[in-house]
């Protein structure tokens, strides 16, 4: 296969796997109210935290691990192992006789999602057509909202006739079909085929040495404010606007006013990436994420809150997508994938703490407003520990050889 038609199925391929994360961001939620209703294995709103928090868990821990193996067994395998492992523990919630087996299995699903996407991104960084690193990336993303949307509307067709087990089955299907066609057409790493020789000790510890430390701390503090947003927002923004005065429909109709947000903006956000560098896009996305979270907290005409809320969307979920990108332009080609893949990993300790924080905020009642200054907050933050990435840094004054 030529290298224009390798590169012609990086970005279809990744997306597809990305599309997967999308899937599971959703899936339980839209299963739960089920699985309560009909007092399934006994589930109670607390075991359902805890079988939640077993799968981020296990995102975190994948995320973790998969860039380090990716660099070392290549981007191609990973990614196909990665899905399938996915794909296959997906399927097998399906048949759960208990929830410990249903949180065990979201466990091992999340250690293969989260692999997901620090490989996928690796590659299409690599892939990417000089100077549009960050649009490439931005517009693999997208596939992570698209997934969401879809998951969404396949929980209104199918629990209701099929029953909430359907869902898991459907989320497993897609690998029938994607991981033959990763096994035939994903082309493998350049930089990894030219890196073979590194060790496990050398690509983790190269985060850390070459001038690499403070950009590394700063990814991963800027990677854990970025991922407490989304997961904070997606999980208990209609409540809060619940909370705020607004109907339920009205709430519901919000999130997904944020999640087309996400869309328009990650597209929007790449392309001003490219045009004007990736750092400065960064820190504005972020700084932009913390001005529209406040402006949430201030009663807004119909038009004018749908508007707020679109433009939030378009800021929070691309400024986490902006940092990634960041990711792939500051590391060497030959721990791309670890860099990202640490960064991922730390950030999801981020998702794991925005649904505790929006949750005790509610518990509080003061979830309204205070719960959008504490988010606009962590928009701050984000901007600031960014800053800690020297200005001007890329891949080729990165690439200092790893002690």
């Amino acid at each position: 296969m030529s290298p224009a038609a390798a590169r012609s199925w990086v970005v279809p391929l990744a997306w597809t796997a990305v599309l997967l994360d999308g899937f599971d961001l959703v899936v339980l939620g839209t299963v739960l109210p089920a699985l309560l209703r009909d007092h399934v294995w006994g589930l109670t709103p607390g075991t359902a935290s805890v079988i939640s928090t077993f799968g981020l868990i296990g995102m975190t821990i994948g995320a973790l691990a998969i860039g380090t193996i990716t660099d070392l067994i290549g981007r191609r395998k990973a990614l196909i192992i990665a899905v399938t492992a996915f794909s296959v523990f997906t399927a097998l919630c399906a048949v759960s006789p208990s929830a410990f087996v249903f949180g065990l299995l979201r466990f091992l699903a999340g250690l293969g999602l989260g692999g997901c996407l620090p490989t996928a991104i690796a590659l299409v960084t690599e892939y990417a057509r000089k100077g549009k690193g960050g649009s490439a990336t931005t517009t693999v993303m997208t596939g992570y909202h698209v997934g969401a949307v879809l998951t969404a509307l396949l929980g209104i067709w199918l629990i209701q006739p099929l029953g909430w087990r359907a869902m898991f089955v459907a989320g497993a299907l897609p690998a029938l079909v994607l991981v033959p066609l990763m096994i035939k057409y994903l082309p493998e790493s350049e930089s990894f085929e030219r890196a073979r020789e590194k060790s496990a000790t050398e690509v983790v510890g190269g985060l850390f040495h070459g001038g690499l430390l403070r950009a590394t701390i700063a990814f991963w503090v800027t990677s854990f404010m970025g991922l407490l947003l989304v997961y904070g927002l997606n999980t208990w923004l209609p409540e809060i606007m619940r909370q705020a005065g607004y109907p339920l429909g009205a709430a519901l109709g919000l999130l997904l006013t944020l999640n087309l947000g996400g869309v328009v903006g990650l597209l929007v956000a790449g392309r001003v990436a490219d045009k004007v560098g990736v750092r400065p896009a960064v820190i504005f996305w972020f700084l932009g994420a913390a001005v529209f979270l406040a402006l949430l907290s201030v009663k807004l005409p119909a038009v004018g809150l749908y508007v707020a809320v679109f433009l939030t969307g378009g800021f929070v979920f691309s400024a986490q997508v902006l940092v990634y990108a960041y990711i792939g332009k500051t590391y060497p080609d030959v721990m791309r994938a670890t860099g990202i893949g640490w960064a991922a990993g730390v950030g999801r300790v981020g998702a794991i703490c925005g649904p505790i924080l929006g949750g005790a905020l509610l518990s509080a009642g003061i979830a309204y407003p205070w719960g959008f200054y504490a988010f606009a907050g962590v928009g701050a933050l984000g901007a600031a520990a960014v800053t800690g990435v020297r200005a001007g840094r890329s891949r080729e004054d990165a690439a200092t050889p790893v002690p």
